[in-house]
């Protein structure tokens, strides 16, 4: 809690699967989870007080600060531009290894993370889709050392912004529909 340590690094010891009954079984091979994150690592290197101020996020937070019109600031508004760029972050490389909307399991996890992203874009002022865009970011940031990401960035950017038209769509209307009903 000082603030003096940052964690690194950390082991997580892989040796057990827990059934439907809630019984631990031994796995038939046991291994280490070095837990050792690149942001972490970057983070340290540059010597920034949190991995959103490392050059793996600072562009993306860039990118939303100019699209939102509203700054980002370390000790004022800063939870949606960090929200944002980490989700678009992991939807294009969920997508890009796969990953597709939907209404069940991994595929609703996307659809939810994608949600919460337009959720703090709206709280940012942004109404328009812009997701899609962002993600052309991650792109450029990341694609030397993850060249498939530029390779399907065509893929990716459609998949991101069909949903979010739709999802602004039901947003919109149900937006509509809440505050007629307030009115009443």
């Amino acid at each position: 809690d000082s603030g003096r340590y940052v964690e690194l690094w950390n082991l997580v010891f892989i040796q057990y699967f827990r059934d439907k009954t809630g019984t631990l079984n031994d796995l038939p091979a046991t291994h280490v989870d070095t837990g050792a994150g690149l942001e972490r690592f970057c983070r340290v290197q540059q010597g920034v007080e949190s991995n959103y101020e490392t050059d793996l996020f600072q562009p993306i937070i860039t990118e939303i600060a100019e699209r939102s019109g509203i700054a980002y600031e370390l000790n004022g508004i800063h939870i949606p531009h960090r929200v944002i760029a980490d989700h678009v972050r992991a939807l294009s490389f969920a997508i890009a290894d796969g990953g597709m909307m939907g209404n069940e399991g991994r595929g609703y996890v996307l659809r939810r993370i994608m949600r919460r992203a337009i959720r703090y874009g709206r709280n940012l002022g942004l109404k328009r889709p812009f997701l899609h865009d962002t993600a052309r970011v991650v792109f450029d940031i990341m694609a030397p050392a993850y060249p498939e990401l530029k390779e399907a960035s065509a893929f990716i950017t459609n998949v991101i912004e069909n949903e979010e038209v739709r999802f602004s769509e039901t947003l919109d209307n149900g937006l509509r529909v809440l505050n007629d009903a307030l009115e009443d």
